[in-house]
């Protein structure tokens, strides 16, 4: 049996984040926008800030946005040191959909869940293929990705 490389998750990998008395509200709660900051250094550390620094400067190419689906079931409070948990999964040569969770201490559940898609895209902002060399180093076959 073949197994399709779209439901293929990579594995988990954690980022630890400190939460500061900036990333809160007036009662001592994070403002749920961060968590879309929080969830994007996290997928940075995945794929490695030299990496996209250096697709940025030596082939033009970047990653953004195409759709987000974010839940938050409880608060993220001051002082908190959070654990963003992300696995990804490669949907096409074109387009990843990562899985992220942040995770309190002591926690028995995600405080807040998201999945979103990313796309790569280049300077001026059209679709393009991911890099080969980027997708063998994220754990993929190029082969499998349509």
């Amino acid at each position: 049996m073949q197994v399709n490389p779209k439901t293929v998750q990579s594995a988990v990998s954690h980022f630890s984040l400190q939460i500061y008395y900036e990333d809160t509200d007036f009662s001592g709660v994070v403002y749920h926008p961060n968590f879309l900051k929080y969830f994007e250094r996290a997928r940075e550390h995945v794929i490695g800030v030299n990496t996209l620094a250096q697709l940025w400067k030596q082939k033009q190419l970047g990653f953004a946005v195409y759709r987000s689906d974010m839940t938050c079931f409880e608060g993220v409070e001051f002082a908190d040191i959070l654990d963003v948990r992300t696995q990804f999964h490669f949907e096409s040569k074109y387009r990843t959909v990562w899985h992220q969770e942040i995770w309190r201490p002591n926690s028995q559940k995600a405080a807040v869940t998201a999945n979103i898609e990313m796309v790569c895209m280049n300077q001026s902002r059209q679709l393009i293929p991911m890099p080969t060399e980027l997708i063998l180093q994220l754990g993929q076959d190029p082969a499998t990705l349509t």
